[in-house]
């Protein structure tokens, strides 16, 4: 895009009037940046929302050959398949459950008293050996203790 003439045949002052043209592709990349940056960002904004969660009604799980049960009781002992597993033993355990068979699903059993962070860091152990799909055990709605 050429903006004047280098060189001037004459003193013509007809050919040198000044470009009155706006140049809109920077405004456009600027425009398509924070397009960008409202996308990825306008999700996070949403995580901060208190909602209430609704109860749902459990369903007995149904144990299949591509599952494994691991559970989480009141003490924070692990029990994979209702045996006692130390817990620096569970990701070793669960990594060889994923070496057999990367698509077993876990089905995670959890006392209500536990912290939620200690619940979290079983997840992360779960995932770090490599299986990643994980369900959720809880009572039916009916059958839960009163408090």
């Amino acid at each position: 895009m050429s903006f004047g003439q280098l060189e001037r045949d004459g003193f013509d002052t007809a050919g040198s009037t000044p470009m009155s043209d706006i140049n809109v592709t920077p405004l456009v990349d600027v425009m398509l940046v924070l397009l960008v940056i409202f996308m990825v960002t306008a999700p996070l904004m949403v995580s901060g929302l208190k909602i209430d969660l609704p109860q749902a009604q459990a369903t007995a799980p149904v144990k299949t050959a591509g599952s494994v049960s691991v559970v989480l009781d009141r003490e924070l002992r692990l029990f994979v398949d209702e045996r006692l597993v130390p817990a620096d033993a569970l990701e070793r355990q669960l990594t060889e459950i994923a070496r057999t068979d990367p698509d077993t699903e876990v089905l995670l059993r959890v006392d209500a008293a536990v912290p939620y962070g200690r619940v979290a860091a079983l997840i992360g152990q779960v995932q770090a050996a490599g299986l990643s799909r994980i369900g959720f055990v809880a009572e039916p709605q009916d059958a839960a203790p009163a408090r």
